[in-house]
């Protein structure tokens, strides 16, 4: 008799057993034993799995695509939407490739949690208070930006009486309207991008538009000018803090366009909300690192000249208006024996600066 683990007969199966166990992703890929991201690191479901094969894989993507999912897949060779069985709601992408069909599954919590939930800092709130600028929300991939997202959105929706609209790739949280009423598009289901949603959401009388990720420069273009004219956008970046996130919003444009961009975004930014999700030191979760910029008449000056090296010292200073520097979240989470000195060195903005800081 065996003792490995088979491969299982539905996907479904594997996102049971994720959720059961506070998974964020599940890796189903081909010439490998099933594998789970659990608090931030990967590792195989069983160490005595069933390795998978190219068949068991695409039996298991055949098993449970939608038929225009399976259609699209066939003809780009990737594809990327939400999956919404009974068990909940998951990120499901599908790609082919050297070895076969592989899937990753991420895992969305259908709970949307708040602001206070999540440790989100009060001077956040006053920044959702505007009825027209620029709030945006960055990091990497997996470090939580649609739940800061979604939770800004809920604390808007029970704040206010207005009208959002949501552009996402996929809908992860589902938000249903409380005081505001509120319209969720999803790109490639409802519409074909980012940016021909965001156009025929600036005719739909919206007082605020949350785009899911600004990519390219027609999205960045038509999201600052929706800032512009009367609409409160909030928006994600891949981007690790508040500088980098202006120069990537800059470096987009041509540079013709760069000084009247940087005028622009020097008026219409509200602020930015940087944040990395952090292995805590005991092995049971993560912690928020958080860095908050906002936008003050120095800060609005600084990205008008376009020396955004300047706005570390910015932030310094800026303390009193809630402002909050990435490298001081670390130092604070190890302080408080959250994490340790590792991984807040190794995830510092300045290294030499937070290394004093720790004591190292």
């Amino acid at each position: 008799m065996s003792d490995t683990v088979p491969v299982l007969s539905h996907v479904e199966e594997y996102l049971k057993l994720a959720q059961e166990y506070n998974v964020s992703d599940v890796h189903i890929a081909p010439l490998a034993q099933p594998k789970w991201r659990r608090f931030g690191l990967l590792q195989p479901i069983w160490e005595n799995a069933d390795i998978l094969t190219p068949e068991d894989t695409e039996r298991l993507a055949r098993g449970y695509l939608p038929e225009p999912e399976l259609r699209r897949l066939e003809e780009r060779g990737d594809v990327d939407f939400a999956y919404a069985p009974e068990i909940g709601r998951f990120r499901a992408s599908v790609v082919k490739t050297r070895l076969g069909w592989e899937m990753v599954f991420r895992v969305i919590s259908t709970q949307l949690r708040t602001m206070e939930e999540l440790g989100l800092p009060e001077a956040i709130k006053p920044l959702l208070e505007y009825h027209n600028g620029l709030v945006l929300v960055t990091g990497a991939v997996g470090s939580g930006k649609s739940t800061t997202l979604a939770a800004l959105i809920n604390y808007i929706n029970e704040q206010r009486n207005d009208h959002i609209i949501t552009l996402e790739d996929p809908i992860e949280y589902v938000v249903g309207s409380k005081n505001c009423h509120v319209n969720q598009r999803e790109v490639h289901t409802h519409t074909d991008s980012f940016a021909q949603a965001l156009r025929a959401a600036l005719r739909e009388d919206p007082d605020i538009i949350m785009v899911g990720e600004m990519r390219d420069l027609e999205t960045i273009s038509l999201a600052i000018t929706a800032a512009e004219t009367g609409h409160l956008v909030l928006a994600t970046l891949h981007t690790g803090s508040a500088a980098r996130t202006l120069d990537r919003i800059l470096d987009v444009f041509p540079t013709e366009q760069r000084e009247q961009i940087r005028i622009m975004v020097g008026e219409s930014l509200r602020g930015v909300v940087s944040q990395q999700l952090v292995p805590r030191k005991d092995g049971t979760g993560r912690e928020l690192a958080l860095e908050l910029l906002v936008n003050t008449p120095a800060v609005s000056s600084i990205i008008r000249d376009g020396k955004t090296f300047m706005l570390p010292g910015v932030m310094q200073t800026g303390k009193n208006v809630g402002m909050i520097m990435m490298d001081d979240a670390l130092a604070k989470l190890y302080h408080d024996g959250l994490i340790t000195k590792d991984e807040a060195l190794g995830r510092a903005i300045d290294r030499s600066t937070l290394r004093a800081n720790l004591g190292a």
